[in-house]
């Protein structure tokens, strides 16, 4: 099966303003995604923003980018536009990296590009364990509820995901920011309305399993923080550079 990942990035981010252009140790943070998705070699990458200063960005570090309108809701409805731009039929699979995630462990992209394939699943995701209490209270961190215990190898369905799971249940975990689709099933999932459930958590994963769309879970190596707000952007810049070193 052939693999495209694309990574949704746009400047218009609520918390934090042109976060994708942010710096680290010299390269921004989606030109750090592009390269962490193309260290995965799973399949051909591509960024799709809203903003020509993100385009011009990501081809200036060697990567590819294109523009998409500035109308959609969410990244997977970008992610989908630039799929039908690229129009090669011979995608069966399409990654949705999010542009905020510049810490995400290669070897968690490919685990679960392996288990779309092994399982035939219509859509999967990752999430790793909660080592701390705080987090099951942080809204900011999405929690997703799984059908069974999460082990290295296995890809149980989700049941629910929210920002509010308060209960300390142990197949509660924390969710990450990256999805893999089948493309009927990413049509599908374009093609449904926004849920009140959605647009009430700002969830998007909601709108498939309110369409009973089905979404497999993989246990991740690594809890990456994503770049959500300036606490976590001088977080991750303090964690990247001190690698860097």
């Amino acid at each position: 099966m052939k693999t495209l990942v694309i990574i949704p990035s746009r400047l218009s981010a609520t918390r934090l303003p042109g976060k994708p252009l942010l710096k680290v140790n010299g390269l921004s943070i989606i030109s750090h995604v592009f390269k962490k998705a193309e260290e995965a070699n799973i399949g051909e990458v591509i960024v799709a923003a809203e903003d020509q200063e993100i385009v011009d960005d990501v081809k200036k570090n060697g990567g590819q980018a294109i523009i998409t309108n500035n109308y959609h809701q969410t990244g997977t409805d970008r992610i989908y536009e630039a799929f039908l731009k690229l129009d090669n039929p011979k995608i069966d699979l399409i990654m949705n990296l999010q542009g905020d995630e510049p810490l995400m462990n290669v070897d968690d992209i490919k685990k679960l590009n392996n288990l779309m394939i092994k399982n035939n699943s219509d859509l999967g995701t990752l999430a790793s364990t909660i080592s701390h209490k705080a987090i099951y209270e942080n809204k900011s961190v999405v929690k997703v509820k799984t059908k069974e215990i999460l082990t290295n190898e296995n890809f149980p369905e989700a049941i629910n995901f929210s920002r509010y799971i308060l209960d300390q249940d142990k197949k509660i975990y924390h969710h990450l920011g990256i999805y893999c689709y089948q493309k009927e099933t990413l049509k599908d999932f374009v093609s449904y309305e926004q849920s009140f459930d959605e647009k009430k958590n700002k969830l998007e994963q909601l709108r498939a399993l309110e369409n009973n769309i089905k979404i497999n879970v993989a246990l991740a190596k690594t809890s990456p923080i994503g770049v959500d707000t300036e606490e976590d952007f001088l977080a991750i810049k303090k964690i990247m550079e001190y690698k860097s070193k």
